[in-house]
């Protein structure tokens, strides 16, 4: 018999925010580490910077699918209507604050819109409101959609978006990853091409179908689930001839061909880069407790504001970078404009402990807030709270 109480469960919220947690720390390494070579350039990294943007690559398709599998369980409270209704007005929404208060007060501390991007919110809210569109149709088939997009999309990587002619704007967003010029002067970046980002949401929908299951044939699921995406990802990367356009290389060193062999593309992510990353947040999710012991209640308040927590720690990070640069003898130019107008100093900046330390500084300042919001929303009952 269904679990009707599956819709709230900690180890959801739990691994939500965990990855929201570690989000924080690649974005205080992007406002605080001092220039360093590509992290994950395998010819000249190490262990501790490839690692600390490494494990930054769980959060994003870890949160849209986990998205995804929160859409499927909403329809335990909400009729199929209302669903809808939520899904693509939450999505509108969403866009809105990537392209005003987020660009704005968070990663531009600036109001020119000379250059604008299109980040992980709003491939989050474009998702949602195709899911919204989808709802018509059976959660296995909106599931397979999702799968098949995030297997096969690699095989339009060479088709680029001239090819479309005057459509050739809609292929740059879905897809093809390059700036536009969208009137004179002033260019958007879709960072987060939106197709494989839609597929990884409707597999999630798709994959809520077993957290109502019992428990222990929810867990053994999950774990299957996680282990033979682990094994995809391990079989089809030695193979070396699909699912990433960055073939990995071999180097003398051991450390540095695995380096490349775990360098996999983010944008757009690519099938291997899904497998590598949703594959052990599976396995994890499969260990998590439904309902949390005290000393993990903290990444459970995470998980249930993180809308919250990303309007709060990007603008928090960046304007205490801009104070650190100034403290330390610097005009701070390059954290008021468009990204490499200005170089950053090569003197700038924090080692990588000092990166962590910063992190756990920010985390414990935004943490109350977010556990009074959390307790706010949930006495509250208000719908609009729940679009943050």
């Amino acid at each position: 018999m269904a679990d009707q109480r599956s819709y709230r469960l900690d180890s959801i919220d739990l691994l939500r925010g965990l990855v929201m947690a570690i989000m924080a720390l690649d974005h205080t390494r992007d406002f605080f580490q001092t220039p360093l070579p590509d992290p994950m350039d395998a010819a000249q990294t190490w262990p501790a910077l490839f690692f600390i943007r490494w494990i930054t690559h769980f959060c994003a398709p870890t949160f849209v699918f986990l998205a995804g599998v929160s859409g499927h369980l909403m329809r335990v409270r909400k009729p199929i209507p209302e669903l809808r209704h939520f899904l693509w007005t939450r999505g509108l929404w969403l866009i809105f604050l990537e392209l005003t208060f987020i660009r704005c007060f968070g990663w531009f501390f600036n109001f020119n819109y000379l250059f604008s991007v299109g980040q992980v919110i709003w491939a989050i809210g474009w998702s949602m409101i195709v899911l919204s569109w989808l709802l018509r149709f059976s959660t296995r088939w909106v599931g397979l959609a999702g799968v098949l997009i995030i297997a096969l999309h690699n095989l339009t990587d060479p088709i680029k978006a001239e090819q479309f002619g005057p459509f050739w704007w809609l292929w740059r967003v879905l897809h093809d990853r390059k700036p536009m010029e969208i009137w004179p002067g002033h260019f958007f970046f879709p960072q987060y091409p939106l197709l494989p980002w839609i597929g990884i949401m409707l597999a999630g929908y798709g994959f809520g179908e077993v957290f109502p299951w019992g428990e222990q044939t929810r867990r053994r699921a999950v774990l299957r689930t996680g282990l033979a995406l682990v094994t995809g990802f391990v079989v089809i990367r030695w193979l070396n001839v699909y699912g990433d356009p960055r073939p990995y290389q071999q180097f003398p060193e051991a450390m540095r061909t695995l380096f490349s062999f775990l360098n996999c593309m983010k944008y757009p992510p690519s099938l291997l880069y899904v497998l590598m990353t949703l594959g052990p947040a599976l396995v994890l999710l499969s260990q998590l407790p439904d309902t949390a012991p005290r000393w993990l209640k903290p990444l459970v308040t995470l998980g249930r504001v993180p809308m919250f927590f990303y309007l709060m720690h990007v603008p928090l990070l960046h304007g205490t970078g801009v104070l650190f640069a100034l403290a330390t003898g610097f005009d701070a130019d390059w954290m008021w404009g468009r990204p490499g107008d200005h170089p950053v100093p090569k003197e700038f900046g924090l080692g990588i402990l000092g990166v962590y330390l910063v992190w756990l500084a920010a985390m414990a300042i935004m943490f109350p807030f977010c556990a009074w919001f959390a307790e706010k929303k949930r006495q509250s009952g208000s719908k609009l709270l729940s679009y943050l």
